[in-house]
């Protein structure tokens, strides 16, 4: 049973992000996040799509298309997240004194920077790209542990890793490699989903 939550992180799941005290402790933090975001949940399902979606496209046309499908898409992917946050009838934001908001900035400048490593890797061999990506977002989401308090993110992080090595090393298909990426998120998409409906809120510390 998740221990007791406490009033700050009950108040703001009843009133919305400006019940938090202006010094949140790591559960509140977490909680804020949870209750915002939607436990993360709408972000791998919109990312889920932008690997489907290259995969599509390279199973039928070149990988450099596909390179530049989940690229383009993947600038889409917050947006649409955070739009799908509003339309569940969350904020698809935290609270501003919430000190995990540094966190979750710093760990997108840090898939930006994985994403240009893993281009620049696909000038020399594209098929190296997708497998490089995996990797990339696996590694964030192992952040997402700390972020969410959900280690579901360490279970989602290390499946995707493992994916990313398998297909270097095997020298997979592109269209194969986002197909299992794209697969594998939509899959703990819905474990995350699962596991706020069985809390009764997305509010309670894990």
């Amino acid at each position: 049973m998740p221990p007791s939550v406490s009033a700050g992180a009950k108040r703001g799941a009843r009133r919305g992000l400006s019940a938090y005290p202006r010094a949140m402790d790591i559960k509140d933090a977490q909680a804020n996040m949870r209750h915002g975001y939607i436990g993360g949940a709408p972000g791998l399902f919109a990312s889920a799509a932008m690997w489907l979606a290259a995969g599509g496209v390279a199973a039928v046309g070149p990988a450099k298309s596909a390179v530049i499908v989940l690229c383009v898409g993947g600038m889409l992917i917050h947006p649409l997240a955070v739009l799908a946050c509003k339309l569940a009838g969350r904020p698809g934001a935290h609270a501003k004194e919430n000190p995990l908001g540094a966190l979750a900035l710093e760990s997108t400048v840090i898939l930006l920077l994985g994403v240009l490593l893993a281009l620049a890797l696909a000038q020399f061999r594209v098929e190296l790209f997708f497998p490089a990506m995996l990797l990339v977002i696996g590694g964030r989401y192992l952040v997402f542990q700390t972020l969410y308090g959900r280690r579901v993110y360490w279970i989602c992080g290390g499946v995707l890793a493992a994916l990313g090595i398998a297909a270097a090393m095997l020298k997979l298909p592109a269209s194969g490699v986002a197909l299992a990426g794209g697969f594998t998120e939509a899959v703990f998409g819905v474990v995350v989903l699962f596991r706020l409906r069985g809390e009764g809120t997305a509010a309670r510390p894990a």
